[in-house]
């Protein structure tokens, strides 16, 4: 069965039900206390009382500086809703590790975006390291992969649209809420990915709603793609795609097909105009609550809870 570990700004904890146990680990980064996995299982079967989780103030699982790679379009459903029509080519995006914060971290909106977006993504947290050339079937998911987080790829799209610029659009500082724990995966658990289902809301509105049997390119073949020109080692971050839902969804096609006739100046104003008109970007006091988990609850991931407030 999987563990799940809190990360505080003094210990790491295992989860048990409503408590938590410290880990007696020397670990301070991610990478580490996956090499104490002894250290792990020690404090799961140690009998202790523990400490209330709900006393406790979870920090990001993921430690930085780490690499952080995303897969673009990786869903159906966010395909549909992206416009996109036929097969659609494997892509990956770097975002800056100063983006990664807490689970309950505020989402900080820079003073110059508008259009602020949110993306679920089940994040995989990599155990081993992946070198260039390398070629992962399922059965070799568990040698490479050590657990799973919650993620937000959170999105500024006028930046991310009008200059094609993905690393700068989802790279600012809160632009990653990771966790609340770090769910490390015994190799039988791998066989129930395709059962998680990823849920996100805005002000308890419903946005997000798909398990991964929506996935494109599932993890195993991500990473044999991503291995093609780069190496990934313990403690880097794989944010695998987000399901339909989110607040930008491309044009009807017939409003489509008027705006490419026109200049591309006055096309982006006509539809930043059209966008400023959406509610469901995220503003100033809006609160959006992530989770993933299986229907059994053999995997849960736990509960992401995110405020939204503007840079002053």
């Amino acid at each position: 069965m999987s563990t799940n570990i809190l990360r505080t700004a003094d210990d790491w904890w295992v989860v048990l039900g409503d408590r938590a146990v410290p880990v007696d680990t020397k670990a301070v980064t991610t990478a580490e206390l996956l090499a104490d996995r002894a250290a792990v299982r020690e404090a799961a079967l140690s009998g202790e009382a523990g400490t209330p989780v709900a006393d406790l103030a979870p920090l990001s699982p993921v430690t930085t500086p780490c690499r952080v790679v995303a897969q673009m379009v990786n869903y159906r459903s966010h395909a549909r809703d992206s416009g996109f029509t036929g097969d659609i080519p494997p892509a990956f995006f770097r975002k800056a590790s100063g983006s990664v914060g807490g689970p309950h971290d505020t989402i900080v909106r820079p003073p110059h975006v508008k259009l602020l977006d949110y993306e679920i993504e089940l994040g995989l947290v990599m155990g081993a390291p992946l070198p260039v050339g390398s070629v992962v079937d399922e059965r070799d998911l568990p040698s490479y992969v050590a657990g799973l987080v919650i993620t937000n790829d959170v999105s500024a799209r006028d930046v991310q649209l009008t200059r094609t610029q993905f690393y700068e659009s989802k790279s600012y500082p809160t632009f990653t809420p990771t966790g609340p724990v770090l769910c490390l995966l015994e190799p039988e658990d791998f066989a129930h990915l395709p059962d998680l289902r990823l849920r996100l809301s805005v002000n308890g509105e419903p946005r997000q709603d798909r398990t991964l049997a929506d996935m494109i390119v599932r993890p195993a073949r991500a990473l044999t793609l991503l291995a093609r020109f780069q190496t990934l080692d313990p403690g880097d971050l794989l944010l695998t795609g987000t399901p339909g839902g989110t607040a930008l969804k491309a044009p009807p096609k017939p409003v489509e097909k008027i705006a490419a006739l026109l200049p591309p100046a006055m096309k982006w104003k006509a539809f930043f105009k059209s966008q400023a008109k959406n509610p469901r970007y995220l503003r100033q006091g809006d609160v959006v609550t992530a989770t993933i988990a299986t229907p059994d609850g053999r995997i849960d991931l736990g509960e992401q809870r995110t405020p939204v407030a503007d840079a002053h």
